[in-house]
């Protein structure tokens, strides 16, 4: 639903990654980031990567640090690209950007990273500079490190685009990560995040978001039931889709709720619903067999996978706006209360099962979100 949208970001610490929270908050940057955000937006053309993909790659040897301290692996071809710019460390050539680079190394280093936290760096002197490089994750974005290449520019100053070489290397770095493998053609750029000061030493703890409000199984008129027990905290949130009929007041999904359960004990002699949680276009959270026992949504993962259901057939149409923010709401939720490993893996139902649920439409929303793996 979100392709080809620019990330131009100054976040650097703390970092997160973008949620649908976040679209309103392009209304509060500054005029001068929008201006830098649409010069370099028009100047890549989005979706039309260059012909000429020219530029000079300055070797972590050459700006001064060998073999880098972290391990994680980046996906690839890495699915999203996301730009930042690092504001006050402006360099117009390969001595002063790598200088500037290496101070930037050891900030993040002392501050609790393994590197310097992107993998490329862009100077206005139109190099290019390896940070963690093409095969490891970067510390960007979270949320994003493991699919996605993270590129720096140089202390680009608000209301300013970065110099035209800059703009010009930046443009032969995306072309040449295509051609090679390191960037699916099809790559996306999710919504743009929030703008914050840079250089601020990693917080601790992060503050976490209110969970959304649960439709327990009381307010549905749930039936008694007792199945098996989940094995906590799950590895994998599959996202699914009910098919038929939707919902959007509060009455109507509790009695969708309803039937969906009388379908599946009756029809199917299941133990009971067969989801963790469903979602209606009411941007209510109802709850299915909840958090402790399983669904019968996936075999093989219903044990080790909270399922996530949205009520309704999509296909050819999204879940609305109210809908998806409270499904990535109900995730964070569980990360947050232990119900779900915060390195978690999440999926379309059809990733694993021969289906079309969750639906086209809705797949190709839930596979711009953090932990997506295909």
């Amino acid at each position: 639903m979100f392709p080809w949208l620019l990330v131009f970001s100054t976040l650097v610490f703390p970092v997160w990654g973008a949620s649908s929270r976040e679209k309103t908050q392009t209304n509060q940057m500054s005029e001068g980031f929008q201006q830098l955000l649409g010069n370099i937006s028009q100047f890549l053309e989005k979706g039309k990567p260059g012909r000429d993909d020219d530029f000079i790659m300055v070797s972590r040897e050459e700006w001064g640090t060998k073999a880098t301290g972290c391990s994680s692996k980046l996906s690839r071809p890495a699915n999203a690209l996301v730009i930042h710019h690092v504001p006050g460390l402006e360099c117009h050539s390969q001595t002063v950007c790598g200088r500037k680079l290496q101070e930037l190394q050891a900030y993040h280093i002392r501050n609790g990273w393994c590197d310097v936290v992107y993998n490329f760096l862009v100077g206005d002197d139109g190099r290019v500079y390896e940070g963690v490089g093409w095969n490891i994750q970067g510390s960007h974005d979270q949320g994003y490190n493991n699919i996605s290449l993270g590129i720096a520019f140089f202390g680009a100053q608000e209301g300013h685009s970065p110099s035209p070489v800059a703009l010009s290397a930046l443009k032969g770095l995306i072309s040449h990560a295509v051609k090679k493998g390191h960037l699916s053609p099809k790559y996306i750029q999710p919504l743009l995040v929030k703008s914050e000061n840079c250089l601020v030493p990693p917080q601790k703890g992060r503050q976490k978001r209110a969970c959304p409000h649960i439709v327990p199984r009381s307010a549905w008129g749930a039936r008694e039931s007792h199945c098996s027990k989940m094995t906590l905290p799950a590895k994998y949130a599959i996202i699914l889709h009910s098919a038929g009929r939707t919902c959007s007041q509060p009455n109507e999904c509790r009695l969708l709720v309803r039937d969906l359960q009388s379908f599946f004990m009756d029809r199917l002699n299941d133990c009971d619903i067969g989801y963790n949680f469903l979602v209606g276009q009411d941007g209510g959270v109802y709850e299915g067999v909840g958090w402790n026992s399983q669904g019968s949504h996936t075999d093989g993962y219903n044990d080790i996978a909270l399922s996530i259901t949205f009520l309704g057939l999509f296909t050819g149409s999204s879940p609305n706006a109210a809908a998806l923010e409270a499904a990535q709401d109900l995730i964070q939720c569980a990360v947050d209360k232990g119900y779900l490993t915060p390195d978690y893996l999440l999926m379309g139902h059809s990733d694993v099962s021969n289906t079309l649920s969750p639906g086209q439409a809705l797949y190709n929303i839930i596979k711009t979100w953090p932990h997506f793996k295909h």
